[in-house]
Protein backbone atom coordinates (compact mmCIF):
# COMPACT_ATOMS: atom_id res chain seq x y z
CA UNK A 1 0.00 0.00 0.00
CA UNK A 2 1.32 3.45 -0.94
CA UNK A 3 1.55 6.22 1.61
CA UNK A 4 -1.11 8.92 1.40
CA UNK A 5 -0.17 11.52 -1.23
CA UNK A 6 3.58 10.99 -0.92
CA UNK A 7 6.28 12.27 -3.28
CA UNK A 8 5.22 9.75 -5.92
CA UNK A 9 1.51 10.56 -5.71
CA UNK A 10 -0.25 9.58 -8.98
CA UNK A 11 3.03 8.29 -10.46
CA UNK A 12 2.51 4.60 -11.14
CA UNK A 13 5.69 3.60 -12.99
CA UNK A 14 9.44 4.18 -12.82
CA UNK A 15 9.31 6.15 -16.05
CA UNK A 16 6.53 8.38 -14.72
CA UNK A 17 8.49 9.07 -11.53
CA UNK A 18 11.66 9.90 -13.44
CA UNK A 19 9.83 12.21 -15.87
CA UNK A 20 8.11 14.10 -13.08
CA UNK A 21 11.01 14.45 -10.64
CA UNK A 22 13.73 15.12 -13.21
CA UNK A 23 11.73 17.36 -15.55
CA UNK A 24 8.16 18.55 -14.92
CA UNK A 25 8.55 19.28 -11.21
CA UNK A 26 11.24 21.88 -11.85
CA UNK A 27 9.49 23.86 -14.58
CA UNK A 28 8.14 27.39 -13.96
CA UNK A 29 4.41 28.10 -14.10
CA UNK A 30 2.85 30.21 -16.88
CA UNK A 31 -0.70 30.57 -15.55
CA UNK A 32 -2.10 32.14 -18.70
CA UNK A 33 -5.77 32.15 -17.69
CA UNK A 34 -6.97 32.93 -14.17
CA UNK A 35 -9.33 35.23 -12.30
CA UNK A 36 -6.99 36.63 -9.66
CA UNK A 37 -7.67 40.20 -8.59
CA UNK A 38 -4.93 42.58 -9.88
CA UNK A 39 -5.48 44.94 -6.95
CA UNK A 40 -4.84 42.16 -4.46
CA UNK A 41 -1.64 41.33 -6.33
CA UNK A 42 -0.56 44.98 -6.34
CA UNK A 43 -1.32 45.29 -2.63
CA UNK A 44 0.69 42.13 -1.91
CA UNK A 45 -2.27 40.97 0.08
CA UNK A 46 -1.53 39.11 3.30
CA UNK A 47 -4.49 36.98 4.30
CA UNK A 48 -5.53 36.96 7.94
CA UNK A 49 -6.69 33.35 8.11
CA UNK A 50 -7.00 30.26 5.96
CA UNK A 51 -10.75 30.70 5.55
CA UNK A 52 -10.16 34.05 3.89
CA UNK A 53 -7.66 32.73 1.36
CA UNK A 54 -9.33 29.33 0.83
CA UNK A 55 -13.05 30.03 0.84
CA UNK A 56 -13.31 33.75 0.07
CA UNK A 57 -14.17 33.35 -3.62
CA UNK A 58 -13.83 29.67 -4.49
CA UNK A 59 -17.15 28.49 -5.88
CA UNK A 60 -15.65 25.02 -6.51
CA UNK A 61 -15.62 24.59 -2.73
CA UNK A 62 -18.95 26.33 -2.22
CA UNK A 63 -20.74 23.81 -4.45
CA UNK A 64 -19.43 20.87 -2.46
CA UNK A 65 -20.26 22.49 0.87
CA UNK A 66 -23.84 22.89 -0.29
CA UNK A 67 -23.83 19.26 -1.39
CA UNK A 68 -22.69 18.34 2.14
CA UNK A 69 -25.70 20.19 3.54
CA UNK A 70 -23.74 23.11 4.99
CA UNK A 71 -25.96 26.18 5.60
CA UNK A 72 -25.20 29.15 3.32
CA UNK A 73 -24.23 31.18 6.39
CA UNK A 74 -21.01 29.14 6.55
CA UNK A 75 -20.37 29.30 2.81
CA UNK A 76 -20.95 32.83 1.49
CA UNK A 77 -22.66 34.26 4.56
CA UNK A 78 -21.47 36.02 7.71
CA UNK A 79 -20.52 32.92 9.67
CA UNK A 80 -17.51 32.95 11.98
CA UNK A 81 -14.27 32.24 10.01
CA UNK A 82 -13.36 29.22 12.12
CA UNK A 83 -16.89 27.85 11.85
CA UNK A 84 -16.61 28.16 8.06
CA UNK A 85 -13.24 26.38 8.10
CA UNK A 86 -14.66 23.61 10.26
CA UNK A 87 -17.57 23.25 7.83
CA UNK A 88 -15.08 22.89 4.97
CA UNK A 89 -13.10 20.31 6.97
CA UNK A 90 -16.28 18.26 7.50
CA UNK A 91 -16.94 18.53 3.76
CA UNK A 92 -13.43 17.46 2.76
CA UNK A 93 -13.73 14.26 4.78
CA UNK A 94 -16.53 13.21 2.42
CA UNK A 95 -14.88 14.12 -0.90
CA UNK A 96 -13.28 10.81 -1.86
CA UNK A 97 -12.92 10.76 -5.65
CA UNK A 98 -13.26 14.54 -6.02
CA UNK A 99 -10.23 16.59 -7.19
CA UNK A 100 -10.88 19.08 -4.39
CA UNK A 101 -9.73 16.41 -1.95
CA UNK A 102 -6.35 16.21 -3.67
CA UNK A 103 -6.07 19.97 -4.27
CA UNK A 104 -6.81 20.69 -0.62
CA UNK A 105 -4.07 18.38 0.60
CA UNK A 106 -1.54 19.47 -2.02
CA UNK A 107 -2.07 23.05 -0.84
CA UNK A 108 -1.69 22.06 2.81
CA UNK A 109 1.54 20.23 1.96
CA UNK A 110 3.15 22.78 -0.36
CA UNK A 111 2.33 25.99 1.51
CA UNK A 112 2.09 24.90 5.14
CA UNK A 113 4.10 21.67 5.39
CA UNK A 114 1.01 19.90 6.71
CA UNK A 115 0.83 16.24 5.64
CA UNK A 116 -1.97 15.14 7.95
CA UNK A 117 -5.37 14.74 6.25
CA UNK A 118 -7.86 17.52 6.98
CA UNK A 119 -10.85 16.34 8.98
CA UNK A 120 -13.11 17.56 11.73
CA UNK A 121 -10.68 16.02 14.25
CA UNK A 122 -7.56 17.67 12.80
CA UNK A 123 -9.17 20.99 11.88
CA UNK A 124 -8.25 22.87 15.07
CA UNK A 125 -4.52 22.10 14.89
CA UNK A 126 -4.38 22.78 11.15
CA UNK A 127 -6.24 26.08 11.65
CA UNK A 128 -3.68 27.24 14.21
CA UNK A 129 -0.60 26.21 12.23
CA UNK A 130 -1.87 27.57 8.90
CA UNK A 131 -2.89 30.92 10.37
CA UNK A 132 0.47 31.34 12.10
CA UNK A 133 2.25 30.74 8.80
CA UNK A 134 -0.08 33.05 6.84
CA UNK A 135 1.29 35.99 8.83
CA UNK A 136 4.77 35.40 7.36
CA UNK A 137 6.08 37.17 4.24
CA UNK A 138 6.49 33.77 2.55
CA UNK A 139 2.70 33.56 2.27
CA UNK A 140 2.00 37.04 1.01
CA UNK A 141 1.07 37.18 -2.67
CA UNK A 142 4.70 37.92 -3.57
CA UNK A 143 5.92 35.07 -1.40
CA UNK A 144 3.48 32.64 -3.00
CA UNK A 145 4.55 33.64 -6.51
CA UNK A 146 8.20 33.18 -5.62
CA UNK A 147 7.82 29.89 -3.75
CA UNK A 148 5.73 28.34 -6.54
CA UNK A 149 8.07 29.57 -9.31
CA UNK A 150 5.29 31.46 -11.10
CA UNK A 151 6.80 32.95 -14.24
CA UNK A 152 3.68 34.81 -15.38
CA UNK A 153 0.00 35.30 -14.58
CA UNK A 154 -2.69 36.29 -17.07
CA UNK A 155 -5.60 37.94 -15.27
CA UNK A 156 -9.05 38.45 -16.84
CA UNK A 157 -9.89 42.09 -17.53
CA UNK A 158 -12.68 44.08 -19.13
CA UNK A 159 -11.83 46.36 -22.11
CA UNK A 160 -13.13 49.35 -20.14
CA UNK A 161 -10.66 48.72 -17.31
CA UNK A 162 -8.04 51.40 -16.65
CA UNK A 163 -5.42 48.72 -15.90
CA UNK A 164 -4.35 50.93 -13.01
CA UNK A 165 -3.07 48.02 -10.93
CA UNK A 166 -1.26 46.37 -13.82
CA UNK A 167 0.60 49.63 -14.43
CA UNK A 168 1.67 49.87 -10.79
CA UNK A 169 2.77 46.23 -10.68
CA UNK A 170 4.79 46.65 -13.89
CA UNK A 171 6.59 49.82 -12.83
CA UNK A 172 7.23 48.64 -9.27
CA UNK A 173 5.24 51.41 -7.56
CA UNK A 174 2.63 49.09 -6.02
CA UNK A 175 2.95 47.81 -2.47
CA UNK A 176 4.22 44.48 -3.80
CA UNK A 177 7.29 46.26 -5.19
CA UNK A 178 9.44 44.74 -7.90
CA UNK A 179 8.57 41.11 -8.59
CA UNK A 180 9.95 38.53 -11.01
CA UNK A 181 6.48 37.26 -11.90
CA UNK A 182 4.97 38.97 -14.92
CA UNK A 183 1.36 40.00 -14.30
CA UNK A 184 -0.39 40.74 -17.59
CA UNK A 185 -4.00 41.61 -18.46
CA UNK A 186 -6.15 39.49 -20.74
CA UNK A 187 -8.74 41.12 -22.98
CA UNK A 188 -12.24 39.83 -22.03
CA UNK A 189 -14.86 41.70 -24.16
CA UNK A 190 -17.84 39.50 -23.27
CA UNK A 191 -20.00 42.41 -22.14
CA UNK A 192 -19.60 44.01 -25.56
CA UNK A 193 -20.98 40.87 -27.24
CA UNK A 194 -23.78 39.99 -24.82
CA UNK A 195 -26.33 42.17 -26.61
CA UNK A 196 -29.21 40.19 -25.09
CA UNK A 197 -28.37 41.19 -21.51
CA UNK A 198 -30.06 44.02 -19.66
CA UNK A 199 -26.67 45.57 -18.85
CA UNK A 200 -25.66 45.98 -22.51
CA UNK A 201 -26.75 49.64 -23.00
CA UNK A 202 -25.06 50.84 -19.82
CA UNK A 203 -21.93 48.87 -20.67
CA UNK A 204 -21.69 50.46 -24.13
CA UNK A 205 -21.81 53.87 -22.47
CA UNK A 206 -19.10 52.81 -20.01
CA UNK A 207 -16.89 51.51 -22.82
CA UNK A 208 -17.45 54.67 -24.85
CA UNK A 209 -16.38 56.81 -21.90
CA UNK A 210 -13.27 54.67 -21.29
CA UNK A 211 -12.20 55.09 -24.92
CA UNK A 212 -13.30 58.70 -25.25
CA UNK A 213 -15.12 57.74 -28.46
CA UNK A 214 -18.81 57.58 -29.32
CA UNK A 215 -20.32 54.17 -30.10
CA UNK A 216 -23.49 54.32 -32.19
CA UNK A 217 -23.19 51.15 -34.30
CA UNK A 218 -21.27 47.84 -34.44
CA UNK A 219 -18.46 49.23 -36.60
CA UNK A 220 -17.80 51.99 -34.08
CA UNK A 221 -17.90 49.36 -31.33
CA UNK A 222 -15.26 47.32 -33.16
CA UNK A 223 -13.10 50.42 -33.65
CA UNK A 224 -13.30 51.20 -29.92
CA UNK A 225 -12.47 47.62 -29.03
CA UNK A 226 -9.37 47.83 -31.22
CA UNK A 227 -8.36 51.05 -29.50
CA UNK A 228 -8.69 49.34 -26.14
CA UNK A 229 -6.88 46.22 -27.39
CA UNK A 230 -3.89 48.35 -28.38
CA UNK A 231 -3.98 49.93 -24.91
CA UNK A 232 -4.03 46.47 -23.33
CA UNK A 233 -1.15 45.29 -25.51
CA UNK A 234 0.90 48.30 -24.41
CA UNK A 235 0.44 47.01 -20.86
CA UNK A 236 1.58 43.47 -21.59
CA UNK A 237 -1.60 41.78 -22.85
CA UNK A 238 -0.87 38.47 -24.58
CA UNK A 239 -4.34 36.97 -24.94
CA UNK A 240 -8.03 37.62 -25.31
CA UNK A 241 -10.75 35.46 -23.81
CA UNK A 242 -14.39 34.86 -24.74
CA UNK A 243 -17.04 32.84 -22.93
CA UNK A 244 -19.73 31.66 -25.36
CA UNK A 245 -22.43 29.05 -24.72
CA UNK A 246 -22.02 27.99 -28.35
CA UNK A 247 -20.17 29.40 -31.38
CA UNK A 248 -22.41 31.78 -33.37
CA UNK A 249 -23.28 30.81 -36.94
CA UNK A 250 -21.26 33.17 -39.12
CA UNK A 251 -22.09 34.03 -42.72
CA UNK A 252 -19.53 32.29 -44.98
CA UNK A 253 -16.75 34.48 -46.31
CA UNK A 254 -17.29 35.04 -50.03
CA UNK A 255 -21.09 34.89 -49.83
CA UNK A 256 -21.67 38.61 -50.31
CA UNK A 257 -25.44 38.41 -49.88
CA UNK A 258 -25.20 36.47 -46.61
CA UNK A 259 -22.47 38.77 -45.28
CA UNK A 260 -24.54 41.85 -46.13
CA UNK A 261 -27.61 40.36 -44.45
CA UNK A 262 -25.60 39.51 -41.32
CA UNK A 263 -24.21 43.05 -41.15
CA UNK A 264 -27.63 44.63 -41.61
CA UNK A 265 -29.15 42.46 -38.89
CA UNK A 266 -26.23 43.20 -36.56
CA UNK A 267 -26.79 46.93 -37.04
CA UNK A 268 -30.52 46.57 -36.44
CA UNK A 269 -29.93 44.56 -33.29
CA UNK A 270 -27.51 47.16 -31.95
CA UNK A 271 -29.92 50.00 -32.74
CA UNK A 272 -32.76 48.25 -30.94
CA UNK A 273 -30.69 47.28 -27.93
CA UNK A 274 -28.48 50.30 -27.26
CA UNK A 275 -31.11 52.49 -25.62
CA UNK A 276 -33.25 49.78 -24.02
CA UNK A 277 -32.82 47.50 -21.05
CA UNK A 278 -32.18 44.47 -23.27
CA UNK A 279 -32.82 42.97 -26.68
CA UNK A 280 -36.29 42.14 -25.36
CA UNK A 281 -39.62 41.81 -27.12
CA UNK A 282 -40.69 45.17 -25.74
CA UNK A 283 -37.55 46.92 -26.90
CA UNK A 284 -37.88 45.30 -30.29
CA UNK A 285 -41.34 46.78 -30.63
CA UNK A 286 -40.17 50.22 -29.54
CA UNK A 287 -36.97 50.40 -31.58
CA UNK A 288 -37.64 48.97 -35.01
CA UNK A 289 -35.36 50.82 -37.44
CA UNK A 290 -36.62 49.23 -40.62
CA UNK A 291 -39.90 47.56 -39.78
CA UNK A 292 -42.95 48.48 -37.82
CA UNK A 293 -43.26 45.20 -35.99
CA UNK A 294 -41.84 43.52 -32.92
CA UNK A 295 -39.33 40.69 -33.10
CA UNK A 296 -40.43 37.39 -31.69
CA UNK A 297 -38.08 34.81 -30.12
CA UNK A 298 -36.80 33.52 -33.47
CA UNK A 299 -36.06 37.01 -34.79
CA UNK A 300 -34.33 37.96 -31.56
CA UNK A 301 -32.18 34.82 -31.64
CA UNK A 302 -31.22 35.48 -35.26
CA UNK A 303 -30.32 39.10 -34.46
CA UNK A 304 -28.27 38.11 -31.42
CA UNK A 305 -26.42 35.50 -33.46
CA UNK A 306 -25.73 37.94 -36.33
CA UNK A 307 -24.37 40.58 -33.98
CA UNK A 308 -22.05 38.14 -32.20
CA UNK A 309 -20.80 36.59 -35.44
CA UNK A 310 -20.13 40.02 -36.96
CA UNK A 311 -18.25 41.43 -33.96
CA UNK A 312 -16.39 38.22 -33.06
CA UNK A 313 -15.16 37.71 -36.64
CA UNK A 314 -13.89 41.28 -36.69
CA UNK A 315 -12.14 40.76 -33.34
CA UNK A 316 -10.38 37.66 -34.66
CA UNK A 317 -8.88 39.81 -37.42
CA UNK A 318 -7.72 42.32 -34.80
CA UNK A 319 -6.13 39.57 -32.73
CA UNK A 320 -4.24 38.37 -35.80
CA UNK A 321 -3.20 41.95 -36.66
CA UNK A 322 -1.91 42.71 -33.16
CA UNK A 323 -0.41 39.30 -32.33
CA UNK A 324 -2.90 38.40 -29.59
CA UNK A 325 -3.87 34.81 -28.74
CA UNK A 326 -7.62 34.21 -29.06
CA UNK A 327 -9.23 31.97 -26.42
CA UNK A 328 -12.80 30.75 -26.96
CA UNK A 329 -14.57 28.95 -24.12
CA UNK A 330 -17.73 27.00 -25.00
CA UNK A 331 -20.20 24.80 -23.19
CA UNK A 332 -21.18 26.48 -19.93
CA UNK A 333 -24.76 27.15 -18.94
CA UNK A 334 -24.57 29.77 -16.23
CA UNK A 335 -26.59 30.88 -13.19
CA UNK A 336 -29.07 28.02 -13.43
CA UNK A 337 -30.65 28.70 -10.04
CA UNK A 338 -32.67 31.94 -10.34
CA UNK A 339 -33.31 32.18 -6.60
CA UNK A 340 -29.60 32.03 -5.75
CA UNK A 341 -28.69 34.30 -8.66
CA UNK A 342 -30.94 36.96 -7.16
CA UNK A 343 -29.49 36.37 -3.69
CA UNK A 344 -25.78 36.05 -4.48
CA UNK A 345 -25.23 37.16 -8.08
CA UNK A 346 -23.31 35.31 -10.83
CA UNK A 347 -20.19 33.15 -10.44
CA UNK A 348 -21.25 31.76 -7.08
CA UNK A 349 -21.43 28.06 -7.92
CA UNK A 350 -24.66 27.54 -9.85
CA UNK A 351 -23.26 26.87 -13.32
CA UNK A 352 -23.22 23.60 -15.27
CA UNK A 353 -22.15 21.93 -18.51
CA UNK A 354 -24.17 22.66 -21.64
CA UNK A 355 -24.81 20.12 -24.41
CA UNK A 356 -25.37 22.19 -27.55
CA UNK A 357 -24.02 20.92 -30.85
CA UNK A 358 -21.00 23.02 -31.81
CA UNK A 359 -19.50 21.35 -34.90
CA UNK A 360 -21.48 23.16 -37.63
CA UNK A 361 -21.30 26.70 -36.16
CA UNK A 362 -17.65 26.27 -35.18
CA UNK A 363 -16.79 25.12 -38.70
CA UNK A 364 -18.41 28.15 -40.33
CA UNK A 365 -16.96 30.53 -37.74
CA UNK A 366 -13.38 29.26 -38.11
CA UNK A 367 -13.73 29.24 -41.91
CA UNK A 368 -14.88 32.84 -41.86
CA UNK A 369 -12.01 33.84 -39.58
CA UNK A 370 -9.42 32.00 -41.69
CA UNK A 371 -10.48 33.84 -44.83
CA UNK A 372 -11.18 37.22 -43.23
CA UNK A 373 -7.93 37.26 -41.24
CA UNK A 374 -5.80 35.74 -44.02
CA UNK A 375 -4.99 32.96 -41.56
CA UNK A 376 -6.34 32.31 -38.09
CA UNK A 377 -4.78 34.04 -35.09
CA UNK A 378 -3.17 31.71 -32.58
CA UNK A 379 -6.24 30.18 -30.97
CA UNK A 380 -7.19 27.97 -28.01
CA UNK A 381 -10.59 26.26 -28.13
CA UNK A 382 -12.03 24.99 -24.85
CA UNK A 383 -15.21 23.07 -24.15
CA UNK A 384 -16.78 22.36 -20.78
CA UNK A 385 -18.40 19.25 -22.29
CA UNK A 386 -15.94 16.49 -23.32
CA UNK A 387 -18.36 15.33 -26.02
CA UNK A 388 -17.00 18.26 -28.05
CA UNK A 389 -13.39 17.05 -28.09
CA UNK A 390 -13.85 15.03 -31.28
CA UNK A 391 -15.42 17.98 -33.11
CA UNK A 392 -12.82 20.48 -31.88
CA UNK A 393 -9.89 18.09 -32.29
CA UNK A 394 -10.74 17.33 -35.91
CA UNK A 395 -11.84 20.84 -36.90
CA UNK A 396 -8.69 22.46 -35.54
CA UNK A 397 -6.64 20.20 -37.82
CA UNK A 398 -8.30 21.90 -40.79
CA UNK A 399 -6.90 25.30 -39.74
CA UNK A 400 -3.39 24.49 -38.54
CA UNK A 401 -0.33 25.89 -40.26
CA UNK A 402 0.36 29.18 -41.94
CA UNK A 403 -1.98 30.76 -44.44
CA UNK A 404 -0.98 30.57 -48.11
CA UNK A 405 2.03 32.79 -48.71
CA UNK A 406 2.81 33.10 -44.98
CA UNK A 407 6.08 31.53 -43.80
CA UNK A 408 5.57 31.86 -40.02
CA UNK A 409 5.91 28.55 -38.19
CA UNK A 410 3.65 28.10 -35.13
CA UNK A 411 3.46 24.50 -33.85
CA UNK A 412 -0.03 23.80 -32.55
CA UNK A 413 -1.35 27.12 -33.83
CA UNK A 414 -4.91 25.98 -33.03
CA UNK A 415 -5.11 24.28 -29.63
CA UNK A 416 -7.57 21.99 -27.90
CA UNK A 417 -7.61 23.78 -24.57
CA UNK A 418 -6.86 22.18 -21.22
CA UNK A 419 -9.51 20.27 -19.28
CA UNK A 420 -11.41 23.19 -17.79
CA UNK A 421 -13.63 23.83 -14.77
CA UNK A 422 -15.80 20.74 -14.32
CA UNK A 423 -13.28 18.72 -16.37
CA UNK A 424 -10.05 19.48 -14.48
CA UNK A 425 -10.02 16.24 -12.48
CA UNK A 426 -7.81 13.22 -13.16
CA UNK A 427 -10.21 11.48 -15.55
CA UNK A 428 -10.99 14.74 -17.34
CA UNK A 429 -7.33 15.65 -17.82
CA UNK A 430 -6.48 12.19 -19.10
CA UNK A 431 -9.46 12.32 -21.46
CA UNK A 432 -8.37 15.68 -22.88
CA UNK A 433 -4.72 14.59 -23.21
CA UNK A 434 -5.70 11.37 -24.97
CA UNK A 435 -8.09 13.21 -27.31
CA UNK A 436 -5.34 15.65 -28.21
CA UNK A 437 -2.86 12.82 -28.69
CA UNK A 438 -5.29 10.91 -30.90
CA UNK A 439 -6.43 13.84 -33.01
CA UNK A 440 -3.62 16.40 -32.90
CA UNK A 441 -0.12 16.89 -31.52
CA UNK A 442 0.21 16.38 -27.80
CA UNK A 443 3.85 17.52 -27.82
CA UNK A 444 2.73 21.02 -28.98
CA UNK A 445 0.13 21.40 -26.18
CA UNK A 446 0.28 24.66 -24.18
CA UNK A 447 -0.50 22.85 -20.94
CA UNK A 448 -2.47 23.65 -17.82
CA UNK A 449 -4.02 26.78 -16.33
CA UNK A 450 -5.72 27.35 -12.98
CA UNK A 451 -8.81 29.33 -14.11
CA UNK A 452 -8.91 30.19 -10.41
CA UNK A 453 -9.72 33.03 -8.04
CA UNK A 454 -7.50 31.56 -5.30
CA UNK A 455 -3.85 32.44 -4.71
CA UNK A 456 -3.29 28.94 -3.31
CA UNK A 457 -4.34 27.16 -6.51
CA UNK A 458 -0.88 26.71 -8.09
CA UNK A 459 -0.55 23.06 -7.02
CA UNK A 460 -3.17 22.38 -9.70
CA UNK A 461 -0.25 22.69 -12.15
CA UNK A 462 1.57 20.02 -10.15
CA UNK A 463 -1.55 17.83 -10.20
CA UNK A 464 -1.71 18.16 -14.00
CA UNK A 465 2.01 17.48 -14.45
CA UNK A 466 1.84 14.33 -12.37
CA UNK A 467 -1.10 13.09 -14.45
CA UNK A 468 0.75 13.99 -17.67
CA UNK A 469 3.94 12.18 -16.62
CA UNK A 470 1.98 9.15 -15.48
CA UNK A 471 0.16 8.93 -18.81
CA UNK A 472 3.33 9.30 -20.88
CA UNK A 473 5.23 6.97 -18.56
CA UNK A 474 2.58 4.32 -19.04
CA UNK A 475 2.90 4.57 -22.82
CA UNK A 476 6.68 4.20 -22.60
CA UNK A 477 6.53 1.24 -20.21
CA UNK A 478 3.96 -0.40 -22.47
CA UNK A 479 6.30 -0.10 -25.44
CA UNK A 480 4.12 2.47 -27.22
CA UNK A 481 6.87 5.11 -27.31
CA UNK A 482 10.65 4.62 -27.07
CA UNK A 483 12.53 5.31 -23.84
CA UNK A 484 14.37 8.19 -25.50
CA UNK A 485 15.03 10.34 -22.45
CA UNK A 486 16.15 13.43 -24.32
CA UNK A 487 12.93 13.41 -26.35
CA UNK A 488 10.71 12.54 -23.37
CA UNK A 489 12.14 15.24 -21.11
CA UNK A 490 11.86 17.81 -23.89
CA UNK A 491 8.20 16.91 -24.47
CA UNK A 492 7.32 17.03 -20.76
CA UNK A 493 9.16 20.33 -20.23
CA UNK A 494 7.48 21.84 -23.27
CA UNK A 495 3.97 20.85 -22.18
CA UNK A 496 4.65 22.00 -18.62
CA UNK A 497 6.02 25.42 -19.58
CA UNK A 498 7.98 25.82 -22.81
CA UNK A 499 5.10 25.63 -25.28
CA UNK A 500 3.05 28.23 -23.38
CA UNK A 501 6.12 30.48 -23.10
CA UNK A 502 6.57 30.45 -26.88
CA UNK A 503 2.86 30.53 -27.73
CA UNK A 504 2.10 33.62 -25.64
CA UNK A 505 5.41 35.45 -25.91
Amino acid sequence: MKHFMDKDFLLESKTAKKLYHSAAEKQPIWDYHCHLNPKEIADNRQFSNITEIWLGGDHYKWRQMRTAGIPEKYITGDGDPYAKFLAWARTVERLMGNPLYHWTHLELQRYFGIYEPLSEKTASAIWEKANTMLARPELSVKGIFESMNVYAVGTTDDPADTLEWHKKIADGTAAIGKIKTKVVPSFRPDKALYIEQATFPSYIKQLSEAAGTAITNPDELIAVLEKRLVFFKEHGCRASDHALPCPPFAAPFGDDAALAAERQLAFQAFERAKESSALSEASCADKAPSADKAWGPAEKAAAENAFKAYVLSALAALYKKHGIVMQLHFGATRSNNPVMLKALGPDTGFDACDDQNIAAPLSTLLGRMEAQCEGMPRTILYSLNPKDYQAIGTLMGAFQGACLGDTEEIPGKIQLGAAWWFCDHRDGMEQQLKALGNLGMLSAFTGMLTDSRSFLSYPRHEYFRRILCNLIGGWVENGEYPADWDALIRIVNDISFGNAFRFFE
